[in-house]
């Protein structure tokens, strides 16, 4: 069953690109006739505004808006960073809209930060609390795409997971591999998470 866009029409916003579309219920657009079937990974989703963008596996059509409408018959209301999603589309006047969600793949999601005894997700302040100092470490890879990479600690073994809002929170936009940083980390259900970065000015 294809979920109706009515409430998922999309405004102006600040004239800007993708990330400045925003979609506004009081004035929902009429999608065109033309539907397409495009896959992508979620870039951001977020849960308060009901909306987020796929980066498109064709770089060549720019991002996919999802509104949380679409994600109803699968019983979601968001989707985490790192999913892979697979889409119908209908073009905008700013670009294109999933109209209807084919398939949901979460294998590649960014993972949250767990407490040790299960449960829900902990916030950042406790997952910093819990982490220890400081400690050198260098850039193994980073995917913008996927919003995510892993880090390579100077003092032991094994790869440690970095997420890029963990980088944006510490005004780093841009890294290259090899790249020299400091992390705190702590431990998640999948092993060593960063959550907390600065670059090495030493």
């Amino acid at each position: 069953m294809r979920i109706g866009l009515g409430q998922s029409g999309i405004s102006d916003g600040d004239g800007g690109g993708a990330a400045s579309r925003t979609p506004d219920a009081a004035h929902p657009e009429t999608p065109r006739p033309d539907t397409d079937v495009h896959g992508g990974i979620v870039k951001w989703f977020d849960v308060t505004r009901g909306f987020g963008f796929l980066v498109a596996d064709d770089p060549a059509i720019g991002d996919i808006l999802i509104h949380f409408s679409v994600l109803q018959d699968h019983g979601r209301r968001s989707l985490p960073e790192g999913a892979r999603v697979v889409c119908e589309t209908v073009r905008r006047d700013r670009g294109l809209q999933a109209s209807a969600i084919l398939s949901i793949d979460l294998s590649d999601v960014v993972e949250p930060v767990r407490p040790r005894g299960g449960g829900d997700r902990i916030d950042r302040l406790k997952a910093v609390a819990d982490a220890g100092p400081f400690e050198p470490v260098a850039v193994k890879w980073f995917n913008r795409l996927k919003g995510y990479g892993f880090l390579i600690r100077d003092a032991q073994p094994g790869d440690v997971f970095v997420h890029m809002e963990t980088l944006r929170r510490a005004g780093i936009e841009e890294v290259e591999p090899d790249d020299r940083m400091q992390a705190r980390i702590v431990e998640g259900d999948k092993g060593p998470l960063a959550v907390a970065i600065e670059r090495n000015d030493g």
